[in-house]
C-alpha cells in the first residue's frame, strides 16, 4: 500500500498525518520538531513509508537534510499554494493542516520548492549579516541627523560613511551636555561601521575567489553583492528549464488576472527572494545612471526610459539582467557588449 505523509511544521513541534492511497487517515500525532523524534515515529508506523512532505518554512532546510539522511524522500511544497488549498478547510488547526498536506501529496497537485545547498545558505547568512549591520548603521546616522536638526545643525545631504564620524563630532564639540547625549550614539555607530567593513571585505574576498562571480561581474552594473546574491539564490541553474523563468521566479514579471472578458496585466508580482530582486534593481539602476561605458543593454534601457519612464526602464533592465546572468552561468559565456555608441539611444 502507498502512504502519503504530511507534516505541519511549527517552531517547537510538528503535527504528522499519514493517509493511504484512498485518502483514509492511518495515523496521526504531534511530536517534537526534532529529526530523530520524527524519524523514530515514522519508522514505528511502517517500514514502507518512504516519502514525506511539508510546506516551505524556517525549518525546511533542517528537516530536509535530516530526513534525507535517514533515507526518506522529502517533498517541500510551495507555501502560497498550500495556503490557498488549506484555506478551503472549515477550521484551521495544526492537525487539520497536516491532514490537508497529506491529501495534497496524494492528489499530486503541488509545486516542489528547491532546497538550497548548505554552502549557499552560509553565503546568504553572510550577506544578511552585512545588510543588517549596514541598516543599523544608517538608522543611527539618521537618528543623529534628526537630533542635531533641533539645534539648527544641518549636515550635508550626502556624507560618506567613512567621514560621517569626524564631521558630526566637530559640530557639537563645544557643547558638553549635547556631547554626553550624542557621543555614545556616534561610538556605537563607529563600532557598527567597522563591523560592516569586515563583513563587506569578506563578501568581496569570497566573490574574488569565485570564477563564476568574477565572470558575472563583467556585466556593467553588477558588483560583488549582486553577483553573490544571485548565485546563492539560484544555487542550481539546472532547476530552471529556461533562462526567462528566472526573472519570473524572482518576481520581476507582471502579474496577470484574466477572467472571461476581463484581462488585466498588473505590476510586477514581487514573488520570490526580495534580496535578489533588490540587488538586480540596484544593478540595473547603476547600469543606466552610473556606468559610463555604452552597451546594447544600456542603449535599450535608455530608449525605454524615454518612452516609459526611468523606473519602468530599470525594472525592465533588471528583468533582462536576471536572464543574462543565468544564461552566462549555464553556457559559460561572456557578456556581449554589442553596440557601444550613444547614438543608439535616439528615438
Amino acid at each position: 500500500m502507498t502512504y502519503f505523509t504530511g507534516i505541519d511544521v511549527s517552531l517547537r513541534s510538528v503535527s504528522i498525518c499519514v493517509v493511504d492511497d484512498r485518502g483514509e487517515v492511518c495515523r496521526e500525532a504531534k511530536v517534537d520538531a526534532h529529526v530523530d523524534v520524527i524519524v523514530d515515529w515514522l519508522h514505528a508506523f511502517s517500514p514502507e513509508l518512504k516519502s514525506v512532505g511539508f510546506e516551505a518554512g524556517a525549518l525546511s532546510q533542517y528537516l530536509t537534510y535530516g530526513l534525507q539522511a535517514a533515507g526518506f524522500e522529502v517533498i517541500c511544497l510551495e507555501a502560497r499554494q498550500v495556503k490557498n488549498t488549506l484555506d478551503a478547510m472549515r477550521n484551521k488547526t495544526d492537525r487539520n493542516d497536516a491532514r490537508g498536506i497529506a491529501q495534497i501529496l496524494r492528489t499530486g497537485w503541488y509545486s516542489r520548492v528547491h532546497i538550497k545547498s548548505l554552502h549557499s545558505h552560509r553565503v546568504r547568512a553572510l550577506l544578511a549579516s552585512r545588510k543588517a549591520i549596514l541598516t543599523k548603521c544608517v538608522d543611527l546616522e539618521n537618528e543623529l541627523r534628526g537630533l542635531l536638526r533641533v539645534f539648527g545643525i544641518r549636515l550635508a545631504p550626502r556624507v560618506g560613511h567613512g567621514s560621517f564620524d569626524a564631521q558630526v563630532r566637530q559640530t557639537f564639540a563645544d557643547d558638553e551636555m549635547l556631547s554626553c547625549a550624542l557621543v555614545p550614539l556616534l561610538d556605537a555607530r563607529t563600532v557598527l561601521y567597522k563591523t560592516y567593513l569586515k563583513l563587506d571585505n569578506a563578501v568581496k574576498a569570497l566573490t574574488k575567489a569565485d570564477p563564476l562571480c568574477v565572470r558575472l561581474m563583467s556585466i556593467p552594473g553588477v558588483g560583488p553583492v549582486a553577483a553573490l546574491t544571485f548565485k546563492s539564490a539560484v544555487d542550481d541553474p539546472a532547476r530552471f528549464k529556461s533562462s526567462r523563468n528566472v526573472a519570473a521566479h524572482f518576481g520581476l514579471t507582471p502579474e496577470r488576472y484574466q477572467s472571461g472578458e476581463m484581462d488585466n496585466p498588473g505590476h510586477i508580482s514581487r514573488a520570490g527572494d526580495a534580496d535578489v530582486r533588490s540587488a538586480l534593481y540596484v544593478a540595473a539602476h547603476s547600469l543606466l545612471t552610473r556606468n559610463a561605458q555604452w552597451s546594447s543593454l544600456k542603449a535599450w534601457g535608455m530608449r525605454l526610459a524615454k518612452t516609459r519612464g526611468h523606473r519602468r526602464a530599470v525594472i525592465a533592465v533588471a528583468r533582462k539582467l536576471a536572464v543574462i546572468l543565468h544564461r552566462m552561468w549555464v553556457d559559460g559565456s561572456e557578456f556581449r557588449w554589442g553596440s557601444q555608441e550613444p547614438i543608439a539611444v535616439k528615438a
